[in-house]
C-alpha cells in the first residue's frame, strides 16, 4: 500500500473495473468515474469491500470539459490528486460508414477523442508539477488494422493513439509516462450488449457463423476477459514501467502481431 490515489475513467466496469481491482493494491485510494453516478458508487463500494483500499465513485460525461473538471476537483478535494490516470471510458457502434452521420462520428469523437484529451488536460498538470505520474489510455487494434462496421470507432481510437505519443514525447522530463493498451475483442457489457444486438439483427445461425469466424482469427482460440486487459493496465501504472513511455501494448490473443 501506497500514497497514491489514482482514477479510472469507465471504471464502473469491464476492462476499468478490472483494472481498479489491480490497482487498488497500489494505492491509498481510488476512484471510479462512470457517466453513471449509481453504476460507479456501486462499483466502488464493491471494490473497497473486495481490496480494502478506500474507493468513492463519480459521475461524470467524459465528453463534457465542464463535467470533467468538476470530477476532477471533487476527487482532489475528498482523495486528494491522482497520480495514477486510466482512461477506460468508450463506446461503441455498428454501422457501415455510408449509412452513419455526421451526428454518429460526432458523439463517437466526442467520447473516444476529445473525452481523452479532456481527462488528459485535467489531470496531467498536477503530475508534472509533482514529476511522477503513470497515465493508461485504452485504444483499440481496430486503430492498427481498420475494422468494417468500426470505421469512426476505429478513426477515433487511432488519434487516442496519436495524440498518447505526442504528449509522452512533451512530458518525458516531468517523469509522467503515457502509455496505451490495446485491446483485441474482450468479453466486456458493451461488447456483449453489440453482440445482443448483432444477434437479433442476424439471426442465430448467421450469427454462430460469424462468431466461429471470429474465434478462428485469434490464435489462442478464445476471446480476452477484462482481466487479461488489466494485467497489463496495472503494469504500465506500476514503477517497473517507469522506463515505458508512448508505447502500445496489443494484449490481443495473438490476433495482430506487430
Amino acid at each position: 500500500m501506497t500514497d497514491k490515489v489514482a482514477v479510472i475513467f469507465g471504471g464502473a466496469r469491464g476492462i476499468g473495473y478490472a483494472s481498479a481491482l489491480r490497482i487498488a493494491a497500489d494505492c491509498s485510494a481510488i476512484s471510479l468515474v462512470d457517466i453513471n453516478g449509481e453504476r460507479a458508487k456501486a462499483a466502488a463500494k464493491a471494490l473497497q469491500e473486495a481490496t480494502g483500499t478506500r474507493a468513492m465513485g463519480y459521475a461524470s460525461d467524459i465528453g463534457k470539459l465542464d463535467d470533467v473538471k468538476s470530477v476532477r476537483n471533487d476527487i482532489v478535494k475528498e482523495l486528494g490528486h491522482p497520480s495514477v490516470l486510466v482512461n477506460c471510458a468508450a463506446i461503441v457502434d455498428d454501422k457501415l460508414f455510408l449509412d452513419s452521420s455526421p451526428e454518429d462520428w460526432n458523439r463517437m469523437f466526442s467520447v473516444c477523442l476529445y473525452g481523452t484529451m479532456h481527462v488528459l488536460h485535467e489531470f496531467l498538470p498536477s503530475m508534472v508539477e509533482a514529476k511522477y505520474g503513470r497515465v493508461v489510455c485504452l485504444a483499440s487494434d481496430s486503430a492498427k488494422t481498420g475494422q468494417a462496421r468500426l470505421s469512426y470507432y476505429a478513426a477515433a481510437k487511432g488519434a487516442v493513439v496519436a495524440l498518447a505519443k505526442s504528449i509522452a514525447q512533451e512530458l518525458g522530463r516531468s517523469s509522467v509516462t503515457v502509455n496505451i493498451v490495446s485491446p483485441g475483442a474482450t468479453n466486456t457489457e458493451m461488447r456483449n450488449e453489440r453482440e445482443e444486438n448483432l444477434l437479433a439483427a442476424m439471426g442465430p445461425e448467421k450469427y454462430e457463423r460469424r462468431k466461429q469466424a471470429v474465434l478462428k482469427a485469434y490464435p489462442l482460440g478464445r476471446l480476452g476477459e477484462p482481466d487479461d486487459i488489466a494485467a497489463a493496465v496495472h503494469f504500465l501504472t506500476t514503477d517497473d514501467a517507469s522506463w515505458i513511455t508512448g508505447q502500445v501494448l496489443s494484449v490481443n490473443g495473438g490476433y495482430m502481431m506487430s
